[in-house]
C-alpha cells in the first residue's frame, strides 16, 4: 500500500520531519511517499499563504495518484486545498486537521488545539464548525511562534507549546490536546508524557486513517461536490497540470 503524504509548503526539513512521523505510524503496513511542491510559500500561516500553496500541492497529488498512490495525506493543519484534492482524485484524501479532531473526539469529551500564530486561529475555528466538531473543542490557542521557528532547536517553541498545554488543562478543562501544525509532529509523545493526557499529532492520525480507508476499500465519492472537474484548458503555469486528472 502506497500512501502519499504531501507537505504543501516548500521547506524540505519540514517535509523530512513529516515523513519520519508518517513512517513511524505506518510501520510495515504501508510505504510512505513524502513530497512537497516546487512552488509556493516556505510556510503556511493564514489564508494568503494557503492560496499560493494549493496549485503546487495539487500537482504533487495528481502525480502521486498516477504513480499508484492508494491514499493521500495533506500535511498542513489548515487542511489546505482538501476539497480540491478530493475532487481531483478518486483515492481517499485525508487532511491532518480533520483527522486529528476526529481522533481526539474518540478519546476525550473535549479537547483544545495548540497552534502556532494567532493568524491561524480563525482558519482552525472555521474548520471545526465545518466538520461539526466545534462543540467538542474547548478553545483554540496560539503559542505565538512562527512555523519555521519549530525547525530551530534553539527556539523557545517547545516551551511555549508546553505552556499553552498547561493553560488548556487549567483554564479550558481540556481532556486532550491537538497539536495544530505539522511542524509539531515530533513533539506529541514527549508532551503527552509530560502533561499526562492524550496529545494528538495530525500527521500520525491522518496516516492511520488513510491506511484504514484503503483497507476498507473506501474511495472518495464522485457524486456532488467531489465529482471530477470538467475538462478545460488551463493557461500559464497551470498548463503543466494533467487535467483531466489521471484515474
Amino acid at each position: 500500500m502506497l500512501i502519499h503524504v504531501v507537505n504543501p509548503n516548500t521547506t524540505r526539513s519540514m517535509t523530512d520531519k513529516i515523513a519520519s512521523a508518517a513512517r513511524a505510524v505506518a510501520g510495515g503496513t504501508a510505504e510512505i511517499l513524502a513530497t512537497q511542491p516546487d512552488m509556493g510559500p516556505v510556510s503556511i500561516e493564514g489564508y494568503y499563504d494557503e492560496a499560493y500553496a494549493i496549485p503546487g500541492m495539487l500537482q504533487r497529488i495528481l502525480e502521486a495518484e498516477a504513480a499508484g498512490a492508494r491514499a493521500h495525506v495533506i500535511a498542513c493543519f489548515d487542511d489546505t486545498g482538501l476539497d480540491a484534492a478530493r475532487q481531483a482524485v478518486a483515492s481517499p484524501v485525508v487532511g491532518i486537521g480533520e483527522a486529528a479532531y476526529h481522533v481526539a473526539s474518540l478519546v476525550a469529551g473535549r479537547f483544545s488545539v495548540v497552534t502556532t500564530l494567532p493568524v491561524s486561529i480563525p482558519v482552525i475555528e472555521h474548520n471545526l464548525v465545518r466538520y461539526g466538531l466545534a462543540a467538542r473543542c474547548a478553545r483554540v490557542r496560539a503559542a505565538g511562534i512562527p512555523v519555521l521557528a519549530l525547525e530551530d532547536p534553539a527556539s523557545a517553541g517547545r516551551a511555549r507549546i508546553s505552556a499553552e498545554i498547561e493553560a488548556a488543562l487549567r483554564d479550558d478543562h481540556a481532556e486532550a490536546i491537538v497539536l495544530g501544525c505539522a511542524g509539531m509532529a515530533d513533539l506529541a509523545a514527549d508532551l503527552a508524557a509530560r502533561h499526562g493526557l492524550p496529545v494528538i499529532d495530525g500527521v500520525a492520525a491522518a496516516v492511520a486513517l488513510a491506511g484504514g480507508l484503503v483497507r476498507l476499500g473506501v474511495r472518495t465519492s464522485k457524486q456532488g461536490g467531489y465529482a471530477p472537474p470538467p475538462p478545460k484548458p488551463y493557461a500559464g503555469s497551470f498548463a503543466a497540470f494533467a487535467f483531466p486528472p489521471a484515474r
